[in-house]
């Protein structure tokens, strides 16, 4: 696993996806803090910077794992790594964690922009911690979706394009629930919500079910794509 773990790692610097998702990722996040915090100065401008941020993951994050599995697939290299002496659930945990170090890495420089505010003011520091926690974990979950979709296609357009689409609708399924007149099914829909359950964390809480659910949601779509592989290697 640690040897497809450093290859993958690898690959990102040297082709123009991983400068340009640290990139567009740092200038795009540094843009919003100034506009949302350091001009609002204010709890609820630091929570609209947060979730602004978890929509900009639908763009960028996509584009973090359409190469994942799906360039594989396109250069025939995917079956070099299905007969390599690893398994297929270590060549695809290989996969997500290199992906996973690159956005968290990403997200942890984009977190020092805090400092400033303690330079202007006297933040709430639970209320940081709490918010930067429940965002990573949901990139962590968004990263395994795109990883899964880049799986069913070896074209890295439609790879990303499907995860855009998926992401999107699982953050809109937080609007869409207010909408609902049956309270049945609005219940269900806020349980698969996304952001219905990053809630608490905007409430500087630590939600255990929260955090049970992004990282089981990571883990399903890790576990689907390595069924995807298995299937394939015996089909």
């Amino acid at each position: 696993m640690f040897a497809i773990y450093k290859r993958e790692l690898r690959s990102y610097f040297i082709t123009p996806i991983g400068y340009i998702f640290c990139g567009v990722f740092l200038l795009v996040s540094g843009l919003l803090f100034y506009q949302c915090t350091l001009a609002q100065q204010s709890m609820d401008s630091l929570n609209v910077y947060f979730l602004l941020l978890i929509c900009v993951f639908a763009i960028l994050i996509p584009l973090l794992t359409m190469k994942l599995l799906a360039e594989d697939r396109r250069s025939k290299t995917e079956q070099l790594l299905m007969t390599a002496p690893v398994s297929l659930t270590g060549m695809i945990l290989g996969k997500y964690f290199a992906a996973l170090t690159i956005y968290g890495c990403t997200f942890l420089v984009n977190a020092f922009n805090f400092v400033l505010l303690y330079r202007y003011g006297s933040p709430n520091t639970a209320a940081i911690f709490a918010n930067i926690l429940g965002v990573f974990l949901i990139g962590a979950a968004f990263v395994a979706i795109g990883l899964f979709l880049s799986s069913l296609t070896q074209n890295q357009l439609i790879a990303a394009v499907s995860s855009i689409g998926v992401i999107v609708a699982m953050l809109l399924l937080y609007l869409i629930g207010d909408a609902i007149p049956y309270a049945w099914l609005r219940s269900v829909l806020q349980w698969f919500s996304v952001l219905d359950r990053y809630i608490p964390f905007m409430n500087q809480s630590l939600s255990i079910p929260a955090v049970v659910y992004y990282i089981s949601l990571a883990a399903v779509f890790v576990f689907l794509t390595v069924r995807v592989y298995d299937k394939r290697r015996w089909s």
